[in-house]
């Protein structure tokens, strides 16, 4: 029997371009998956306009209805449940998800972040960079954990900091690397080939002794070199 398809849901409180990453990659054949529903904390964020023009779900929820975080997130991902995702894409989400959400769902929330994590954790990430004058640069793609940013890291993307940088142009840089990113990580999941065991995270049954790394090319995804891995 054919397997069903991959089931995504997007959480997003913005302008959606990863999330638009996501929908050009299932429309044109090139991501094995279903966007399942787009979800937002703001019913004016362009991320859910993406969503419609594509003909998908999309769903706004305002956390000033609910009395605190822990009563918004249960009906949030109540709303999210009801789509049966095999994966929730936290994608430009500005909310700290609460602990009892996380721990219900392990292993199957994912999070992009503009930085090498464990470097830069929160927010204005390009300007903690700039600030600590560091050479390189980059976005994350990691498992949700109760800590902030703080998930096991699957795969990263590096960018140079050049000199004349502002947060700017250094963002900029970062984002053209950050929607390929994504798409290489999600096509391993959609695959069935990375799994998150206990803070491990596992390709094809093996443990990552470090991220993934995305090429230079953008195409895939590849271990980091084991004598001389990348600097964290």
């Amino acid at each position: 029997m054919d397997r069903a398809p991959f089931r995504i849901a997007v959480l997003a409180s913005g302008t959606g371009s990863n999330l638009q990453a996501i929908i050009d990659a299932i429309a044109g054949g090139h991501l094995p998956a279903q966007l399942a529903g787009v979800f937002s904390d703001r019913p004016a964020a362009p991320a859910l306009e993406r969503a419609r023009v594509a003909g998908v779900p999309a769903v706004a929820v305002r956390p000033r209805d609910f009395a605190n975080r822990l009563e918004f997130d249960e009906h949030l991902f109540s709303r999210v449940d009801s789509v049966h995702p095999d994966l929730i894409v936290c994608a430009g989400y500005m909310r700290l998800v609460s602990e009892l959400a996380v721990t219900a769902r392990p292993g199957r929330m994912i999070n992009i972040h503009p930085s090498l994590l464990p470097a830069f954790k929160g927010l204005h990430t390009h300007r903690q960079a700039l600030d600590a004058g560091v050479a390189e640069h980059g976005a994350s793609v990691h498992f949700v954990s109760p800590e902030l940013d703080g998930g096991p890291v699957i795969a990263q993307a590096r960018v140079l900091v050049l000199p004349g940088d502002d947060e700017a142009t250094l963002a900029a840089r970062v984002l053209r690397r950050e929607h390929p990113l994504l798409l290489a990580t999600l096509q391993l999941l959609a695959h069935r080939r990375l799994l998150l065991d206990g803070n491990r995270v596992l390709l094809d049954g093996q443990p990552l002794a470090h991220p993934l790394q995305l090429t230079d090319d953008n195409a895939t995804l590849q271990p980091p070199d084991p004598i001389n891995p990348p600097a964290y």
